[in-house]
């Protein structure tokens, strides 16, 4: 085993995008890897969509608190329809995360297979990787489901607390510093499930590759023989991955701001925005991959295929 390096991965990762993109530039290639991208990242971070309306609405400046009680006393008022659309709304919205989910596991696998094999291949990957991509799906939809049973409580929690202030516009401060302590709670909560989504994507995605195993032997793999034994080295590359997603958005920002937004909004469209990114998508997967390679020639995804399951 090399000594574990959070930089050095990085030359690798850039010789990688290199060899795979543009050793020689073929633009069947980027889109045929661009669509597996954009399914591995289809519901996550880049989403598509433009940012919101960031005119902060003037055309209508009156009184805020007038405005804020007419809102209040239409939503009072109307809860009777109100309430069931939410429902509907969250119930769709639910079901469409179950659908992004299940394309996203499949989209990982593919993804991988390209990056690691330097291979524009979608049916391929597809089939073979079926059965670990369906197991990583449910894992992530019963860790989705336990976040949503720990988080919810305090959702609820605020709304209990909020309505009666809402309801007679009296905000005092015990009230405040419980929705306060209450929100910091699932923020905490979300963190530690954002942290667990991170670790499964970059690591225990490469080793159900390499091994053809179920997500929770690979999970287990992963905690018992990396983690516990290099608890401060990921810690390290978690932080590192901060350093390097504000690097990468800092490109990202300079090349919208030099192209006057033309290439925002064609990054905000869902599949060519994917086929555009693809060199930055590919670094940040291949980063992680070459960081696991350091704990040995087993971990190493750059190889020849793993055999079929």
């Amino acid at each position: 085993m090399e000594q574990i390096s959070v930089t050095n991965p990085i030359g690798r990762a850039i010789d990688r995008v290199r060899l795979v993109l543009f050793s020689p530039f073929d633009l069947g290639k980027w889109f045929v890897i661009g669509f597996c991208a954009w399914l591995a990242e289809l519901g996550e971070a880049g989403g598509g969509s433009g940012g919101g309306n960031f005119n902060s609405s003037n055309r209508n400046s009156g009184d805020i608190h007038q405005q804020f009680e007419h809102g209040r006393s239409y939503v009072l008022e109307n809860l009777a329809w109100i309430v069931p659309l939410a429902l509907f709304i969250f119930v769709l919205v639910v079901i469409l995360m179950v659908v992004l989910t299940w394309l996203n596991s499949r989209g990982k696998f593919m993804f991988l297979h390209c990056v690691a094999l330097n291979r524009a291949e979608i049916a391929e990957p597809w089939r073979k990787y079926e059965a670990q991509a369906n197991s990583l799906f449910w894992f992530r939809l019963a860790l989705m489901g336990i976040g949503w049973v720990l988080i919810m409580p305090l959702f609820v929690f605020m709304a209990i607390v909020a309505f009666p202030m809402f309801r007679a516009y009296t905000w005092h401060l015990p009230g405040i510093l419980m929705l306060a302590g209450l929100f910091m709670a699932s923020f905490f909560i979300s963190m530690i499930f954002l942290l667990i989504r991170k670790l499964t994507t970059d690591f225990v995605v490469p080793i159900m590759y390499l091994r053809g195993s179920r997500c929770l032997e690979a999970w287990r793999e992963f905690r018992q023989q990396l983690l516990a034994g290099h608890l401060g080295d990921f810690v390290l590359y978690v932080l590192f991955q901060i350093v390097i997603g504000l690097v990468l958005g800092a490109m990202l920002f300079l090349i919208v701001l030099v192209t006057c937004c033309i290439a925002g909004c064609l990054m905000a469209l869902p599949y060519l925005g994917a086929v555009l990114l693809l060199p930055l998508t590919m670094f940040k997967r291949a980063y992680s991959l070459h960081y696991l390679a350091q704990f040995g020639p087993s971990y190493n995804v750059f190889q020849p295929a793993p055999a079929a399951q």
